[in-house]
């Protein structure tokens, strides 16, 4: 049995856990395990707003969020002694929020969902009105939108280059795209091969699916982030909830990596590329850890009163479609070829033209 010996110390939390472990899954199959992905751009974020003095001490941050983004902050600001504000929707689990107040962040739940752009859109409407009413004594970190945010990923993707090689491919969830975005385009710095797959959702809009209620949280969205660059994804895969459910419980079966549904989201997708792509060093962002998630996704019980439980067959394949807009569960993969949201969507519109 190898010794490992811990040969650094942290003087902070955040410091200790803001870059992920990297495990070997198969011979060509990498996880990137966070213990929660979203402390390293809201780490970059506020420490950057400090460092040009548009945060200060005094004032308050405020964010939307209904998952580990507003952890990240919240671990942050009590590092440095910042007050911070929350607002989330009813998606926020008790043991997230539970924690959030033990950190001393203020949290406001909004209950009324937006027609056009659902809670996402809600809740910036509330944080908008308590901009207003703070005037400059507040910050908003805007994950969607800062440029910070997928900067932050530089040094992960340095880490990629330092353990294994720049020109990997990538796979990662999608949702505000700062982590796949940053790290792809700091890996195509010196390997402009490196290939991207981002992994989605169905009924989130931002590869062109209509907007409508989905079960598998942590990805997707009801609006387009600023911070996706459609041009740097090579594909785009779209999993149902069942069927990541059943592979986050697979890669804690065969691999014992404890991680959250949008992780086995992605290593079902990367556990299929590395079969299909022998040559290629598959590298998966697992963005968070699974304690979330025991009683539910881990859960039998949760997951039969979910109907998630017989319909989460785990695949060997997704089925492959035309175009985005037409994919249907339980999975589906489009070839995105780096171009723009706007050209993916023009094709169709010109598919569908009568003749």
């Amino acid at each position: 049995m190898k010794t490992i010996r811990v040969c650094q110390s942290f003087s902070r939390y955040s410091d200790a856990y803001v870059l992920p472990r990297v495990i070997k899954c198969e011979t060509n199959l990498y996880i990137a395990l966070f213990s929660f992905m979203k402390l390293l751009p809201a780490k970059y974020i506020i420490e950057q707003a400090m460092e040009r003095g548009n945060l200060t001490h005094g004032m308050k941050v405020i964010e939307t969020s209904s998952g580990t983004f507003a952890l990240g902050l919240a671990v942050v600001c009590r590092e440095y002694g910042l007050q911070l504000e929350v607002f989330t929707d009813p998606v926020m689990d008790k043991g997230l929020e539970n924690r959030l107040n033990s950190l001393g962040t203020q949290v406001f739940t909004i209950t009324e969902k937006a027609k056009q752009g659902g809670y996402q859109r809600s809740r910036l409407d509330a944080l908008d009105a308590r901009m207003r009413q703070l005037g400059h004594f507040c910050f908003w970190p805007q994950q969607y939108e800062t440029p910070d945010n997928p900067a932050a990923y530089k040094l992960f993707a340095d880490q990629i280059t330092e353990t294994l090689d720049p020109g990997v491919t990538l796979v990662g969830s999608v949702g505000s795209g700062g982590s796949t975005c940053g790290t792809i385009e700091r890996l195509r710095q010196t390997a402009p091969g490196a290939r991207l797959i981002g992994v989605d959702t169905f009924n989130s809009v931002i590869f062109g699916q209509e907007d409508g209620e989905r079960k598998l949280r942590g990805l997707g969205n009801s609006l387009v982030p600023k911070n996706v660059k459609h041009e740097l994804y090579d594909e785009v895969h779209f999993i149902s909830a069942p069927l990541a459910f059943a592979a986050t419980r697979t890669l804690h079966e065969r691999h014992a990596v404890f991680a959250g549904p949008t992780s086995g989201a992605s290593y079902i997708v990367g556990r299929w590329r590395a079969r299909q792509y022998p040559e290629e060093t598959i590298v998966v962002i697992c963005p968070d850890e699974g304690h979330r998630y025991v009683e539910a996704v881990y859960d039998r019980g949760w997951l039969k009163q979910n109907g998630c439980l017989n319909e989460g067959d785990l695949l060997d394949a997704p089925a492959t479609e035309n175009h985005p807009s037409t994919a249907l569960p339980p999975w589906n993969r489009y070839l995105w070829g780096r171009k723009s949201r706007e050209a993916v969507l023009n094709a169709r519109s010109k598919f569908d033209e009568p003749r």
